[in-house]
């Protein structure tokens, strides 16, 4: 019930957000409706679909770390109340330092898969959080591993580019999806009023659903390639050999079912996904872990 009133508060966020903001822009600029004079008015639907796009990415990376304790139940460590906290502790600030980044909040959530995630909407406001699966299945060599995976995540700013991606991607959904939904309402349903008629809107939300799709694996194509980087800096933070090591130790966890949130598997080390080449991997938020380990092995040994 809980994940599902998170996801229900930030979209209710995100429409009140986009629509105050497509309010102001319109009448800044003078852009009018988006149908008018039996057609579309491009202005005024660019701007709609940007603001749609951007304000929805950035709204959720603003409240990345929020949302993120929320659904996963992420204890933040104030003051550490054992050695292994103190250690987690330790070891994030000594990797924080070494990249220059702000000092993350550090945490822990309960799930018995080994599992972590980085997430924050910048570099000096993050948090790193690891599960007691990955605390209690791995060697402290491998969660340093994969605590420099994540920072590395949090230095190469993947959680902003991530989200900006994300938001280009679906404003260009949006206006192409619009543009073909109105040519087949004219054309084909011969609509000549000026308000948009059934074929628009049926049109537009099948060519949502298929435009986004293809959407999807461009981003997650970029998701896949960040997973390669933050894995270079887990090796260069750590060693090599901890990183392979790291990855190796997730492989019994990759044939079971994930049991993160939804909305966190793409920020995670390990997606639960399975190995090999099909059409489902062009939609895989992570690289199969035979590639991240032959990645990692091309790689001077440190």
């Amino acid at each position: 019930m809980m994940r599902i009133g998170l996801f229900l508060l930030t979209n209710l966020a995100v429409i009140i957000v986009c629509s105050i903001a497509f309010a102001v822009l319109s009448s800044v600029f003078g852009l009018g409706s988006v149908h008018a004079g039996g057609g579309l008015n491009y202005a005024s639907l660019i701007v709609m679909c940007f603001v749609w796009g951007m304000v929805g990415s950035l709204i959720s990376l603003f409240m990345s770390k929020w949302l993120a304790k929320k659904s996963t139940g992420t204890v933040v460590i104030e003051t550490p109340r054992n050695a292994t906290e103190q250690w987690l502790v330790d070891t994030v600030a000594k990797q924080a330092r070494a990249v220059n980044i702000g000092m993350p909040e550090v945490g822990i959530f309960d799930n018995p898969q080994p599992n972590a995630f980085a997430t924050g909407w910048n570099k000096n406001n993050s948090l790193v959080a690891v599960s007691t699966g990955l605390l209690h299945t791995m060697t402290a060599d491998e969660v340093e591993a994969v605590l420099a995976h994540e920072i590395g995540h949090v230095a190469n700013g993947d959680m902003v580019t991530l989200a900006l991606i994300q938001g280009v991607v679906n404003a260009f959904v949006m206006f192409f999806a619009r543009i073909i939904g109105n040519f087949v309402d004219r054309t084909i349903f011969r609509n000549e009023d000026d308000a948009p008629g059934i074929g628009y809107f049926v049109t537009s939300i099948v060519m949502d659903i298929l435009l986004g799709m293809l959407a999807s694996a461009i981003v997650m194509w970029f998701s896949r390639r960040r997973e390669f980087r933050a894995d270079e800096m887990g090796a260069k933070l750590a060693s090599r050999d901890k990183m392979i090591s790291a990855l190796n130790a997730l492989r019994p966890a990759e044939s079971r079912p994930d049991t993160m949130p939804e909305g966190m598997r793409a920020f995670a080390i390990s997606s639960g996904q399975s190995q090999g080449f099909s059409i489902a991997s062009l939609f895989r938020s992570h690289p199969t872990l035979d590639d991240r380990i032959a990645a990692l092995q091309k790689l001077p040994q440190n």
